[in-house]
């Protein structure tokens, strides 16, 4: 309570002396636009996005450089394009993990811009810029690419595509860096109790992408909710599992997409320069037609978004290092092992321009046959059940939105270890509710996304293991604008974060692992006309794991660029001793 009167004391205290239209693309893109005044002696600011740390062998890794490019006027240019080559300083060849690390710099004035890393086709990160300061930004992204082991150690091609504008106004170029760290494994490897050949990294990895030479990233584009995205491939007879790893991201009309205004209340107010089709929207995709698994996106903030003063130096969760998307088609997958080229589809429910997706197609395979032979045993996909409810009076009023899902498959594949069963279960449930208040000054979201993964495998020798990874996706937005003659302060509460729990069962016992991320946010910005007079930022983050052997947590705090407290360590505190007051959510559920 403390901490919303001082910020409403320090919004009413900017405000001395036109009214800006609240709509989030406006405010975002005005925001985006102009740089805030900061003194010229301010060394070069950290950002960093909080993240729970990779766990890493107690061994020296052998680090190789793949690139270091300037990414000036890239926009519409080809993807830059390296050799990459297998690591030969090494004296080990078992490595236990490998992490990608990108590290870059910029100065001036930018927008926050979304780019993407691909070895020879398969993405292995999709990230976001951050937006520079005229002193200076540095930031770091390290990720776990592990699970591509086996394309690392052949000859590939490495390609960046970051779209970038340099002119008179925007000034910032991005000095970046990439480099692999490959940690060998200790003496004697601590090996999971779960860890078993079945669950062991792909032998193969398909990209499921657009190919070069290309003027633009290798995503495909959707760009309206009738679009689709197809690519034809074609897997080994000897593969025994499958799965698909999903890349998403949306920009420009859908960038924003939790806010968007039902198409009723656009015509109805002839707001036609508005964004539309509702403020649901899910990733579906199609193995030869068929549905074979969906994606309910979790709402990454980019660096400019909303207020970029919220992102100033902590970032959005997931705006540096973008999550991907599992879909375990190992039940479909007899219907590909017939030598034959098959297709993979991509579409967005009620999308507008423009969506981002790409995959990649991880394959295991039989080093003992030739061909293995598999069946479908039972499928199920029951029709989206959506529901839209509106109710509103000239340019004020509510919108309650609801949506559900469920995908059920299992098969079997006969290989030389035996027969083995898969059964793959995606359940999604989703809501928000939205207030629109002071003819469109004011938009409140309360949205909530819960998904449950279920894979549960049976051998032949009938060892059951079973994989369920319940998770909560929330965002709660305030957005309000404050007028007073003529200056008015636009302001933006962010709360934002998802809780995650995964539980594996075997006949070895139960492994079970949790992750809290959350957020809250507090900006306002004062505009003159079209001018960004000043502004304030603050942002709360807790993050919370929980493993089997470890713990990790961190609380830190930050108000316009600078920390006001970082404490992290590994002790396995209880979750109720966490610092973060809850926010009830309109709709009954607490958060997080």
């Amino acid at each position: 309570m403390a901490k919303s009167i001082f910020f409403l004391i320090a919004v009413l205290a900017l405000l001395s002396t036109g009214t800006v239209t609240a709509d989030i693309r406006t405010r975002t893109a005005l925001f985006r636009s102009q740089p805030t005044p900061e003194a010229a002696d301010i060394p070069f600011t950290t950002y960093f996005e909080v993240k729970n740390p990779i766990p890493l062998p107690n061994t020296k890794p052998c680090s190789y450089l793949v690139l270091e490019h300037d990414f000036a006027y890239t926009y519409t240019q080809p993807p830059v394009i390296a050799d990459y080559t297998p690591p030969t300083n090494c004296p080990f060849r078992d490595f236990e993990k490998i992490v990608l690390e990108w590290t870059a710099t910029s100065k001036g004035r930018q927008f926050d811009r979304i780019f993407g890393v691909w070895l020879s086709g398969v993405e292995i990160l999709r990230s976001c810029t951050a937006e520079p300061r005229a002193t200076g930004t540095v930031w770091t992204v390290k990720k776990d690419i592990t699970r591509y082991k086996s394309m690392l150690f052949s000859n590939q091609t490495l390609a960046v595509y970051l779209g970038n504008i340099v002119d008179s106004t925007y000034t910032g170029v991005y000095h970046v860096k990439i480099s692999i760290h490959f940690y060998p494994a200790e003496t004697e490897t601590k090996r999971n109790r779960f860890d078993n050949e079945y669950g062991s990294g792909a032998d193969l990895i398909l990209p499921i992408t657009r190919t070069l030479p290309l003027n633009d990233g290798l995503w495909f584009e959707i760009v309206n909710a009738s679009d689709t995205a197809t690519k034809d491939f074609k897997i080994p007879s000897n593969t025994y599992r499958a799965v698909l790893e999903v890349y998403v991201s949306f920009h420009e009309n859908d960038e924003f997409w939790y806010t968007n205004y039902p198409n009723d209340y656009i015509s109805a107010n002839k707001l036609f320069d508005a964004a539309g089709n509702g403020p649901f929207r899910e990733v579906i995709v199609k193995l030869d037609g068929l549905v074979a698994g969906a994606i309910w996106p979790f709402t990454v903030i980019y660096t400019g978004g909303i207020n970029p003063l919220l992102w100033r130096p902590i970032t959005g969760i997931g705006s540096f290092d973008l999550p991907s998307y599992d879909i375990e088609i190992t039940p479909l997958l007899s219907k590909l092992l017939d030598g034959e080229i098959h297709k993979l589809s991509f579409s967005v429910t009620n999308a507008l321009n423009v969506w981002y997706i790409d995959a990649n197609l991880h394959l295991w395979l039989d080093p003992k046959q030739k061909k293995t032979q598999g069946k479908l045993l039972q499928y199920s996909s029951s029709p989206l059940t959506y529901s839209l409810h509106l109710n509103f009076s000239g340019l004020d009023g509510s919108v309650v939105t609801n949506a559900s899902r469920m995908i059920d498959s299992s098969g079997y594949v006969n290989s030389s270890q035996g027969l083995v069963i898969t059964r793959f279960l995606q359940e999604f449930k989703y809501s928000n509710f939205m207030v629109i208040g002071n003819d469109r000054e004011l938009q409140i979201v309360n949205q909530i996304i819960t998904s449950n993964n279920t894979l549960n495998i049976k051998t032949s020798d009938s060892v059951v293991t079973s994989t369920k990874s319940p998770r909560e996706f929330n965002l709660y937005l305030y957005m309000n604008t404050i007028p007073k003659g003529n200056i008015a302060a636009e302001v933006a509460n962010v709360s934002l974060g998802f809780k995650e729990t995964t539980k594996k069962a075997s006949d070895s016992g139960v492994l079970t692992t949790r992750l809290w991320n959350l957020q809250d946010g507090q900006g306002a910005i004062l505009v003159k006309g079209n001018l960004v007079v000043s502004g304030i930022g603050s942002t709360q983050h807790q993050l919370f794991y929980k493993g089997e052997n470890s713990c990790y947590f961190r609380n830190v705090s930050s108000s316009n660029y600078t920390i006001l407290y970082d404490n992290e360590g590994s002790e396995c505190i209880q979750e109720k001793k966490l610092h973060y007051v809850p926010r009830k959510s309109l709709l009954g559920s607490p958060f997080p």
